[in-house]
């Protein structure tokens, strides 16, 4: 089995006091493992056991409900933890920062909308950066794990920065709040990694 659930980059109390640490450690332990354990569970002997998990959202509609949403938790959490950083923070910089410019008109810009979708979320999902197939760069939200790499989503592209607005990953600490959590979440955007994650995309 070539899935490995990854270490998580940095303490359960480094995010403090934007994001708590019994929050962290019940998100990654719990939340984050179970969705490998089952998505790992629901692969396992079939086809998509080699694909790997890009491969398997692009046809995600003709898999099991299983597949996709433990694959799809298995994946965000991937994605959300690296983008992460208790030195993060402050305003992206060059290629990306030239991107968001032109996409967006400016960051500000940019930011109201990603806050947007991450609020209106209604029930539990995502909001995300993508980079869509023309290169420019969209901000939508989705459901439950689904996310834009999979053929369901309505707003197809590479997601390079990605927001958990399940009740799981802010109630301890922000309880029904969650406008002041996507608030308490720019202190912590790590910039490098999402223009990396930007130059990989193009």
């Amino acid at each position: 089995m070539k899935f490995e659930f990854p270490a998580l980059p940095y303490a359960y109390d480094a995010l403090e006091p934007h994001i708590d640490r019994m929050t962290m450690e019940i998100h990654y332990t719990k939340h984050h493992r179970a969705y490998f354990d089952k998505f790992v569970a629901a692969v396992q002997g079939t086809e998509l056991e080699n694909k790997s998990l890009e491969e398997i959202f692009a046809s995600i509609s003709k898999a099991p409900v299983a597949v996709r949403n433990n694959g799809g938790g298995f994946y965000n959490h991937n994605l959300f933890w690296e983008i992460l950083s208790p030195k993060g923070g402050g305003l992206p910089g060059g290629k990306l920062a030239e991107a968001i410019n032109r996409d967006f008109g400016s960051f500000d810009a940019f930011k109201t909308k990603f806050n947007d979708a991450a609020a209106n979320r209604f029930g539990s999902g995502w909001a995300w950066l993508s980079v869509k197939a023309d290169k420019s760069l969209c901000v939508c939200s989705s459901p439950n794990q689904d996310n834009p790499l999979m053929d369901v989503h309505d707003c197809p592209g590479k997601p390079i920065m990605g927001l958990d607005v399940w009740e799981h990953a802010y109630y301890l600490k922000y309880q029904n709040r969650r406008p002041d959590y996507i608030s308490a979440f720019w202190n912590l955007v790590n910039w490098e990694k999402i223009s990396d994650n930007y130059e990989k995309a193009l």
